[in-house]
């Protein structure tokens, strides 16, 4: 005979089991996945710490002096920064120093984050605070689905198709980095004086769509404008000038190529976070600013901002995390040289760039190959770094934003 009670006792016990399997299966994967990046910090480890206290015979010593501070070699006047591992034959090497890979990678990456920030940050506070429900439904998710774009697709761009455009119409990109800024602040002051019937067509809400037009006229002003500045100020040939005049040789491939790049890269990224926290902002503050009197702007920079700037704060540090790691885009659009120069039309070459062309010929246990796991331990401990303080940060603000009744 059939126990009609026992049948949803029954059921609970089977939910009960599920959701213990379920928080069981959760808590192993957390743990094998914290195991395993710990796993990764102890191997790089142990595999680097014998390079400072025992070499194979044949094989060059390092210290600290020689891989950061500037060493004295054969035929140069003056100690110099140079990472060389592989020489001609004949003279005396190899030459290991970090430094010029260090600097490659800060480079890049500082680079990066100067075009990916302002643009990302500018893009987030519009659509999180100004743009039109409508259109952030499709902007938002094209922006970043972004983010999935390989980088070795970026790289191969970039190196291919944008650094020799930008050597053929050098001119143009420094016209086009003259007239935008004010270009754009021009349009907003002609915007803000249209009649007002004007301006509901044209309403704030959607001008990502009717700028495009605007941007279109100021590409085209810029072309016009291009060769009668290069050749007033230029004496026509702005490479040229550059040469002569400042010194500076312009390399096809370089940092600015490098960071227009990875910038692209980083931009959604920063641009997901930052538009996560100023949208969760209680819309109670900004109502409460613009009732007391405070315009849009005054809003923006006094409350929202403010209250959102440690998850802003968060996606920044998140973006110079990934802009450190980068490999393929560095790798494709840097010109790959090891050069220590403060020039941004020098090309690069970064810890991670490095790691992946010469860790397959370098031999086990050598000192190359020691002192590339060394490059990759200082990457893994920025990176970790960078990340865990990112998300101390956004755990924060979560909890900020719980407390003032917000989107958590």
């Amino acid at each position: 005979m059939h126990d009609s009670s026992s049948s949803p006792l029954l059921r609970r016990r089977l939910r009960q089991g599920r959701d213990r399997l379920a928080t069981a299966l959760i808590t192993a994967g957390g743990i094998g996945v914290i195991a395993a990046v710990m796993a990764i910090g102890v191997f790089l480890a142990v595999e680097v710490l014998p390079l400072f206290w025992s070499s194979s015979p044949g094989e060059p010593e390092v210290s600290l002096a020689s891989l950061w501070l500037p060493q004295p070699y054969p035929g140069l006047d003056e100690p110099v920064y140079r990472w060389q591992p592989a020489l001609p034959e004949g003279e005396p090497g190899p030459r290991f120093s970090l430094a010029p890979l260090a600097w490659g990678t800060l480079e890049a990456a500082a680079w990066s984050l100067v075009i990916a920030v302002p643009l990302a940050l500018g893009a987030a506070a519009h659509s999180a605070l100004f743009m039109s429900r409508r259109l952030r439904a499709h902007i938002k998710p094209t922006l970043e689905l972004l983010e999935a774009l390989p980088g070795v697709v970026i790289g191969f761009l970039a190196g291919l198709v944008l650094a020799p455009w930008l050597e053929r119409h050098l001119g143009l990109g420094l016209t086009l980095l003259l007239l935008l800024p004010p270009g754009l602040v021009l349009g907003g002051a002609l915007w803000s004086r249209l009649p007002g019937r004007v301006r509901q067509r044209l309403p704030l809400g959607w001008s990502a769509l009717w700028l495009l037009p605007w941007l279109l006229l100021l590409w085209g002003l810029a072309n016009g404008l291009a060769p009668w500045l290069e050749g007033w100020w230029f004496g026509g040939d702005l490479r040229t000038w550059l040469a002569a005049h400042l010194g500076l040789d312009y390399a096809s491939r370089n940092a600015i190529i490098v960071g227009m790049a990875m910038g692209f890269a980083v931009m959604p990224t920063v641009y997901a976070l930052a538009e996560d926290a100023l949208s969760g902002v209680p819309k109670s503050l900004a109502e409460g600013a613009q009732a007391l009197g405070a315009t849009r702007w005054q809003t923006l920079w006094r409350v929202v901002l403010p209250a959102a700037g440690p998850g802003v704060f968060s996606a920044v540090m998140i973006g110079a995390g990934r802009a450190v790691g980068e490999t393929m885009i560095v790798l494709i659009a840097s010109g790959n040289t090891p050069l220590m120069t403060a020039s941004p039309l020098d090309g690069l070459r970064s810890m991670a760039a490095s790691i992946a062309t010469e860790l397959p010929e370098a031999a086990p246990g050598g000192t190359h190959y020691r002192l590339l796991l060394l490059a990759a331990l200082l990457l893994f401990v920025f990176t970790f770094l960078v990340n865990t303080l990112a998300e101390v940060v956004r755990t924060r603000l979560r909890r900020r934003y719980r407390r003032l009744g917000g989107t958590p």
